[in-house]
């Protein structure tokens, strides 16, 4: 399956309800969350095993990740001060309004969507998943800036009703 949709990953929410990972994402820590840019090689899937919603792993490979040396490293960019709110039935986890920003000389293309994941967990897997995010089409910048500005609702919302 190809790039159609962003999704949070099924088994990484079932994970922090039973206690098998111990996310926070709520972290003040700003390194804690990154954000991996991936190609149209890669088909997401959120209904996969926790081992195969991590970074570098399964559908998420280093081979089909963008990067631009130091300006969009490998391994992706810090997702800044990530925080959780709920208004009402809706709980949103978003970063600092600051979004995901590259150096001023990124050189990217056929940027379909971006991994977020955990670069401090270890359990149940090193690197899990958090969710995907589809741009709606390939995106590039030649000698730029790349930036990820995410949703006014967030990297990811869940309304629960």
């Amino acid at each position: 399956m190809a790039w159609t949709n962003s999704r949070i990953f099924a088994q990484t929410i079932l994970d922090i309800l039973d206690g098998t990972t111990a996310i926070d994402l709520d972290s003040a820590t700003a390194d804690d969350y990154k954000c991996a840019l991936y190609n149209s090689t890669t088909a997401p899937d959120n209904t996969v095993a926790a081992a195969q919603t991590a970074y570098a792993v399964g559908q998420w490979v280093v081979g089909n990740e963008q990067t631009s040396g130091a300006d969009w490293a490998t391994g992706g960019e810090a997702i800044v001060l990530p925080d959780l709110t709920k208004a009402s039935a809706v709980i949103t986890w978003d970063d600092d309004g600051t979004n995901v920003v590259s150096g001023s000389n990124t050189t990217v293309a056929g940027v379909e969507g971006c991994l977020c994941y955990s670069e401090v967990i270890a359990t149940p897997v090193a690197n899990q998943g958090i969710c995907y995010n589809y741009f709606g089409g390939p995106q590039g910048v030649t000698g730029g800036t790349f930036t990820v500005q995410w949703a006014a609702t967030g990297i990811f919302t869940l309304t629960l009703t």
